[in-house]
C-alpha cells in the first residue's frame, strides 16, 4: 500500500471513528425528569381512617422533597403518566389491618400492616376518584381525588 493509500485508509478510519462517537444517548438533554413519588399519610384507628391529603396531582406540592428549591417552583410535565404515589400507613389498632386502594371497579392495591405498626404502599394512579378502606375496622373508607398535574422533579438537586 502506497503513501496515498495509507493516508485514505486514515482518513476512512477517522470518519468512522467520528461516526461512532457521535451516536450518543438517545433522550434529550433538556428533557424534564420524571416527578419523585407523592406521599400520602394514612392513619387507621378502630373507629377513623384518616387519609391526607384528600387531593393530590392538581398543583405543585406545598413541600419539596429537599428544602434548598423553596424558591424554585417544580415545573410541570406534559405526560398522561399515573401518578406515583407512597402511601405511608401508620396502623394504631391492636390488630392486624389490610389497607385497599380501589378505583370504581376494582382492587387496585392493597397491603396487611401489623397491630401498633407501621407500613407502607406504592402504587401508579391514573386520574380519578379513589376509595381507601382498612379492613379490620369498623372505619369507613376515605375518599382520594387525582388530579391531572404531573411535577418534574428538574429543580430538585441529588435525584437520579
Amino acid at each position: 500500500m502506497g503513501a496515498g493509500g495509507v493516508k485514505a485508509a486514515a482518513i476512512a478510519a477517522l470518519i468512522g471513528a467520528t461516526a461512532l462517537l457521535g451516536c450518543g444517548e438517545s433522550r434529550h438533554a433538556n428533557q424534564q425528569r420524571p416527578n419523585v413519588s407523592t406521599r400520602v399519610s394514612v392513619t387507621v384507628t378502630d373507629g377513623e381512617l384518616i387519609v391526607a391529603p384528600t387531593e393530590i396531582g392538581f398543583r405543585a406540592e406545598s413541600t419539596q422533597e429537599i428544602p434548598q428549591n423553596v424558591e424554585h417552583p417544580e415545573p410541570p410535565i406534559k405526560t398522561t403518566k399515573p401518578l406515583d404515589v407512597t402511601f405511608v400507613i401508620a396502623n394504631q389498632t391492636s390488630h392486624p389491618s389490610t389497607v385497599q386502594i380501589h378505583d370504581k371497579s376494582r382492587l387496585v392495591k392493597g397491603v396487611k400492616v401489623g397491630p401498633r405498626s407501621p407500613g407502607t404502599m406504592q402504587a401508579e394512579l391514573a386520574t380519578g376518584h379513589y376509595s381507601i378502606s382498612a379492613g379490620g375496622t369498623t372505619a369507613q373508607p376515605a375518599r382520594l381525588k387525582v388530579g391531572k398535574y404531573r411535577a418534574s422533579s428538574q429543580n430538585d438537586v441529588l435525584l437520579p
